[in-house]
């Protein structure tokens, strides 16, 4: 793995990790945060897998976008659409006034998050 692509794989394990440590809160919980780590960490692994296939990294949080640019190298990630799709909305509408999210956005956002990051470290050959 490229210097850089760990790098990525890092950073989407940070957001993981906080995603994962805000949805045990119980007093005050923090849904919001939880949607958008977890969206965090999922277009972090999908940048890394670019990055490990030398395709360029667009700006962007559309997971969908970014998944449409892996699948030439990685076809089978076809199953990871759903949860992309759905954790995409959490990029930026959810940090500011006008959406909120609920506790079960933020238990479907870690269900989904987990899933495409089993896959992605899968592909990696890292452990899940």
């Amino acid at each position: 793995m490229k210097p850089i692509t760990q790098e990525w794989v890092d950073k989407a394990e940070e957001d993981w990790e906080s995603a994962r440590t805000l949805a045990r809160k119980r007093k005050n919980p923090a849904y919001n945060a939880v949607c958008f780590h977890a969206q965090q960490s999922a277009e972090k692994y999908l940048k890394a897998r670019l990055e490990e296939a030398n395709i360029q990294i667009v700006k962007t949080h559309d997971l969908e976008a970014l998944l449409n640019l892996a699948l030439p190298v990685e076809p089978s990630w076809n199953v990871m659409l759903a949860d992309l799709k759905f954790l995409s909305d959490f990029a930026v509408d959810y940090r500011y006034p006008g959406a909120a999210a609920t506790k079960t956005d933020a238990q479907e956002a870690i269900k989904g998050c987990r899933r495409v990051r089993k896959i992605i470290r899968t592909a990696f050959g890292l452990p899940v």
